[in-house]
């Protein structure tokens, strides 16, 4: 292969999860954090108006950080990628100690931070060093505001391991070792992983395979549905209660905040997406027609489309990272030798195999100021989209690395602008290279995926989990319960237009189960259209983009996200208008896919 598709993991920590590098790194950060325990006991913060003993902190913030981040990944990285490993929760447990020291003495440094005067603290930014980084320090200082007392935030922060950490851990345990029963055509039965299986039902161009699957992965989910009921009634349990002691309103407060956007813009994006979503069941219709049927199963949406006979476009794992590279080059020299380098560099876990977990992401090893790709590729367009997405993702991280640290902490939601952005460039690229009208037909039809997941499923996930946090507010709720209230929020996102739902999808979607963020999926849909909007002015000026495309990103870690889309798009984020423009755009693909199939069926 010109392009290894497995991790180098040597390269960061020898020997994997028994390294004896990653024991003596644990060590050197407990040293780091006996220090900056040290530190914070010295400083007044009530008192102190020398820049420099605050600098000195938060450098060594940094360094803690980056080093106890380096480890975490590397353990994450090597677990997802062999999860029979059994050794990897033991270090795992281990970074969740010290994470949850380091948040106990987070705790003492904003109450420090926030009881330093006002002109205390205009004082302190007269420093250069400390202005620049002034929206993440002023957020903290606002953000410190709902704290409890110190012993309170430390007692919490113990907690969190054997809490809310623990139940996402379990979900992610117990997850790992299910399989799914398939038989092939010639009567021999395998277990497949769960990612296997996930791949397999939504693309098999084969739809009594896809039903077979189908009916197995629910049988397996609806097996294991009273453990995954109990994790996420727990899960959301203690996360409602931190939210009650810290005083927020509502469930959607913290996300919302945690994503620096407000609820007005929050409510404008769905306004817009229930609006609009007439086209994208359209889509549907048409599809299940193509595909000879009266409706679209849940496990038929996805399906590949094939016309006349017409195999859906495949790539080998080289061919697939050529035509990525091929396509950037078109947009920038900037966005084309960085893939490159990734892609040589082996940052990528490609392989299709056995015994990793399913789904694809983008991690960061902060060290080494570079990103690291987990996905399965397994030759569909769909999957050279993936690794385009996660790429945009390494993007991101790599044009913000020479930015203060505290400035490159950006939301979920403008961190999935570069990813779309870049999956766009080539979902763009693959239909525009069509050789015929029915191989176009089939990669628009991959295409619209993203457009019919963005509008429809992830919308049926924000309904579930808004009636859902709603409901668990008041108390547990039932495994048959969370069918209904899945079901329901199927129908109404996708309207009852499918002939089969899926009652269990709350389990078997792990991003109810993340621990670190709540609400996970709503900011997909943001990042999705907000860069469709960017997308949108590339298209217009071509010429030059690149520069104004990496300084909008290396502001995504120090501004709200309505001053963002002002600054670089000159767009108000919080009227419906601007969305529906987005979604319009995807609209014209709908409309060109419905006339090639319509002309084809003469």
């Amino acid at each position: 292969m010109k392009y290894l598709d497995t991790w180098d993991l040597e390269s960061i920590f020898k020997g994997g999860t028994n390294s004896e590098e990653v024991q003596t790194k644990l060590a050197t950060v407990k040293e780091e954090v006996a220090v900056y325990e040290e530190q914070l006991t010295s400083w007044n913060g009530e008192s102190e108006n020398d820049a420099s003993a605050l600098l000195e902190i938060l450098k060594k913030q940094e360094v803690i950080n980056k080093s106890l981040g380096q480890v975490g990944t590397f353990i994450n990285m090597w677990h997802d990628a062999f999860m029979d490993d059994v050794h990897a929760s033991v270090v795992k447990g281990q970074v969740m100690e010290l994470y949850s020291e380091i948040q106990q003495l987070s705790t003492i440094f904003t109450k420090k931070l926030i009881a330093i005067s006002e002109d205390q603290w205009n004082e302190l930014l007269r420093n250069e060093d400390l202005r620049e980084i002034s929206f993440s320090l002023e957020e903290t200082r606002e953000h410190g505001k709902r704290l409890l007392s110190e012993d309170e935030e430390k007692l919490i922060a113990k907690l969190n391991k054997d809490g809310i950490a623990a139940w996402s851990d379990l979900y992610n345990t117990v997850g790992s070792i299910l399989t799914i029963p398939f038989t092939d055509k010639d009567g021999q039965t395998t277990e497949l992983s769960i990612g296997q299986a996930m791949n397999k039902m939504y693309a098999d161009p084969d739809a009594k395979v896809r039903t077979e699957l189908f009916e197995e992965w629910e049988k397996v989910w609806t097996k294991n549905g009273p453990i995954f009921a109990d994790i996420l009634n727990h899960l959301a349990g203690y996360r409602l209660t931190l939210q009650e002691a810290h005083g927020r309103k509502g469930h959607l407060e913290e996300p919302l905040e945690y994503n620096r956007m407000t609820e007005e813009t929050l409510n404008a994006m769905w306004s817009a997406v229930d609006a609009q979503k007439q086209t994208f069941l359209d889509y549907l219709t048409q599809k299940a027609k193509l595909l000879g049927m009266e409706k679209l199963g849940w496990q038929d949406v996805d399906a590949p489309v094939a016309i006349g006979g017409t195999e859906p476009t495949r790539f080998t794992y080289d061919e697939a990272c050529d035509f990525i590279i091929e396509n950037f080059a078109l947009f920038g020299p900037e966005l084309t030798d960085f893939t490159k380098h990734a892609l040589e560099n082996r940052w990528v876990e490609a392989e299709d195999r056995s015994n990793k977990r399913p789904g694809g992401y983008c991690t960061s090893l902060p060290e080494f100021e570079e990103s690291r790709i987990f996905m399965t590729f397994t030759g569909s367009p769909s999957d050279t989209s993936t690794l385009a997405h996660e790429l945009g993702h390494a993007f991101h991280s790599h044009v913000m690395k020479d930015l203060p640290e505290l400035n490159q902490g950006y939301a979920m939601n403008v961190a999935e602008t570069a990813s779309t952005f870049a999956e766009t460039i080539i979902a763009d690229a693959t239909v525009k290279n069509a050789a015929t009208d029915e191989e176009k037909i089939s990669l628009l039809a991959n295409k619209l995926e993203g457009a019919t997941a963005m509008f429809l499923n992830i919308r049926a996930r924000f309904l579930f989990e808004d009636s859902f946090y709603t409901e668990r507010a008041k108390g547990i709720v039932s495994e048959k319960r969370l069918n209904e209230l899945m079901v329901e929020a199927q129908k109404e996102a996708f309207g009852d237009r499918l002939s089969s739902y899926h009652p269990h999808f709350w389990a078997a979607k792990l991003h109810f189960f993340i621990d670190s963020v709540p609400f996970y999926n709503f900011p997909y849909t943001f990042g999705y259209l907000f860069s469709l909007g960017i997308y949108a002015e590339y298209l217009k000026h071509p010429e030059g983009f690149e520069e104004k495309y990496i300084s909008l990103l290396k502001d995504t870690g120090s501004m709200k996200v309505e001053d963002l889309a002002k600054k670089h798009l000159d767009v108000d984020v919080t009227k419906q208008e601007f969305w529906a423009a987005g979604i319009e755009l995807i609209g014209k693909d709908v409309e060109e896919f419905v006339e090639l199939t319509n002309q084809l069926q003469k």
